[in-house]
């Protein structure tokens, strides 16, 4: 399970369990932006349960479905895959992309400029330069 990939719906059925914490195939279908039918909710499951991203358990007459696989190793998958497709495997022209995004606050880039001075070893990352 090193390299994750989820195709659309089913990242999006991963997204609401890992939102939720766990979900019936009712929960997950009430919160997906889609209107998708509860049998097409049931087979995205039932796949991501065959490869093992999912677990279930029996919660009366249905099963509640509960994420075996964390976001943030599902993101650090995606993330190297796009780095490596997209950004010919520099994470440098990645973070550049990202830092010019103009949607992004002061606020946000304040919060990534103290997380690049923690994983520096600086200090007093919110001094101005």
């Amino acid at each position: 399970m090193s390299d994750l990939h989820f195709p659309p719906r089913e990242l999006a059925v991963m997204s609401v369990l890992w939102r939720l914490g766990s979900a019936t195939v009712a929960d997950v279908r009430e919160h997906l932006d889609e209107d998708l039918a509860y049998t097409s909710v049931l087979s995205a499951l039932q796949i991501l349960e065959d490869k093992g991203y999912v677990r279930h358990e029996a919660e009366g007459r249905a099963y509640r479905y509960f994420p075996t696989v964390a976001a943030d190793k599902a993101g650090r998958s995606a993330i190297t895959r796009i780095k490596d497709a997209i950004f010919q495997g520099s994470a440098e022209r990645m973070f550049a992309q990202l830092v010019a995004d103009r949607q992004l606050s002061r606020d946000e880039l304040q919060r990534m400029r103290e997380l690049l001075a923690k994983r520096l070893g600086v200090d007093n990352a919110s001094d101005d330069a």
